[in-house]
């Protein structure tokens, strides 16, 4: 338990660091900050902010190797589209609210790079995240080999945010073995994956193709059963609808309880959504470490 606890103070005194690093750069720059061709831009409230409470805000990570289809999934999650061009990715940030039964939901999508020069952004960006999606490519054994690596960090990095053993973290995540739809000799083993998840309730294995669709919405469905979030969230089982007609709907269920009775979901992507500041994720992930269970500040709850 000692050792546990020193390590949670370790991570304390990493982000108390980082955060008086940021703080110095915002005092002597006016300018954007730019870290490797990542923009960091601080959100701020808009007038036609949702009231979103925290506990209905969630952040979904996808982590794996370059070119095994984690963007591919991110847009048949978001729009039901697949593109056949590649497009390297440094890091995209995403965001969709959902309206089930009179309830709002926020949920960030975090589209990482396959590099990562830089493993404090990493270690930044699965300390903040809810759920996970792993992908590997079912041609590739290196990217086999990557997620299992990124499944030990994250359990290592969770468990030392909160206090516990890796055996004891509850963290929802699924695997994708992805590009099932073409034709090749098969570097992964389904004995290798099945060892990979045995004995996690938590974690779940899909073979799937962001290109043909298969299995992409039932793997959803399972990732956030196992999370605990409304079914509803997956992409085939609410109604895509415009900004507009969702912050109508809330507003609507606010005053007439009958509208809360309603069955449909709807569901939409806000456009321009900008991931919170550096500065926010490490206050966020600060209180969570010293057992502050409310720790998801309004800053991530902000449509802007």
């Amino acid at each position: 338990m000692k050792k546990k606890t020193k390590s949670v103070w370790i991570l304390l005194d990493s982000l108390n660091v980082l955060l008086l690093l940021f703080d110095e750069l915002d005092a002597h720059s006016q300018r954007p900050l730019f870290t490797h061709r990542i923009m960091i831009k601080k959100m701020s409230p808009s007038d036609s902010d949702f009231d979103i409470p925290a506990k209905n805000c969630y952040r979904m990570v996808i982590l794996g190797s370059t070119k095994v289809g984690k963007t591919a999934i991110v847009s048949r999650f978001l729009n039901g589209r697949f593109d056949e061009q590649y497009t390297p990715t440094i890091e995209d940030f995403h965001r969709k609210l959902y309206s089930i039964k009179g309830d709002v939901y926020q949920l960030d999508i975090l589209d990482t790079s396959g590099n990562h020069p830089f493993p404090a952004m990493r270690r930044l960006s699965i300390l903040t995240g809810d759920v996970f999606i792993l992908v590997f490519s079912l041609d590739n054994r290196d990217s086999f080999q990557e997620v299992q690596r990124l499944k030990r960090q994250i359990f290592e990095t969770k468990s030392c945010l909160k206090n516990k053993i890796k055996e004891n973290i509850d963290v929802p995540l699924v695997i994708c073995g992805n590009k099932g739809d073409r034709e090749f000799y098969r570097e992964v083993q389904q004995e290798e994956i099945d060892q990979l998840v045995a004995g996690d309730e938590k974690c779940a294995y899909f073979e799937i193709s962001a290109k043909r669709n298969d299995n992409v919405d039932k793997m959803f469905q399972t990732l956030f059963t196992l999370a605990k979030l409304p079914h509803e969230m997956s992409p085939d089982l609410h109604r895509k609808v415009s900004v507009q007609f969702c912050d109508m709907l809330h507003r609507k269920s606010l005053k007439n309880k009958k509208v809360k009775d309603i069955g449909e979901a709807f569901g939409m992507v806000t456009p321009s959504a900008r991931r919170p500041s550096v500065h926010s994720d490490l206050m966020y992930i600060k209180e969570k470490a010293i057992g502050g269970g409310q720790g998801k500040d309004k800053e991530r709850c902000v449509i802007s």
